[in-house]
């Protein structure tokens, strides 16, 4: 299974059954459900069954992210790989606004993207940003990815619509 990936800042492990509560309680608060595009709130048999059935399939890699004292921070992960394209998608949670802007989330991002295209052999890595949240946009811009398309009003939060940016960064644009 996935090994334990240590950095500067954050170790990125395999999640585990007891992982539950610390995500289940973030998931279900309205700033990060309508940053992720959580549609429900979700229990904790949920969360746990996502961590052990969902997050166990062949096609991705899901680490917990924490701090050097083994604090849950987030998550990350690389989901669809399609080896054959040499293409995944990438998600990344660090839902505790006060965990935010430490660069936890900038190390991560670091280390999985090497993941995928030095472990993995991927050429492109996607992700999809709500239009609206607008310091996910910027910090993606700021790891690399370059805006490739715009869904326009493909989301729907709250009674209102956002457009869904779609985003990617290539192998050679890497550093």
């Amino acid at each position: 299974m996935n090994q334990e990936i240590r950095g500067e800042k954050v170790i990125l492990r395999e999640q585990r059954e007891e992982d539950a509560p610390y995500f289940t309680y973030w998931f279900n608060q309205p700033q990060v459900m309508f940053q992720c595009g959580f549609e429900k709130p979700a229990s904790e048999e949920e969360i746990r069954k996502t961590i052990t059935v969902s997050h166990k399939r062949e096609d991705s890699v899901w680490y917990t992210i924490t701090d050097l004292d083994g604090n849950i921070i987030g998550e990350t992960g690389l989901l669809r790989m399609f080896p054959a394209w040499h293409q995944t998608d990438l998600t990344i949670i660090i839902p505790d606004p006060e965990m935010q802007h430490k660069g936890y989330g900038t190390e991560a991002i670091r280390i999985i993207l090497d993941m995928a295209f030095k472990k993995y052999e991927m050429h492109r890595v996607s992700i999809g940003v709500v239009g609206l949240n607008t310091d996910a946009l910027a910090f993606y811009r700021r790891i690399g990815f370059k805006q490739e398309g715009i869904l326009e009003e493909a989301y729907y939060w709250n009674n209102e619509y956002s457009d869904f940016v779609m985003m990617r960064i290539l192998s050679q644009e890497w550093k």
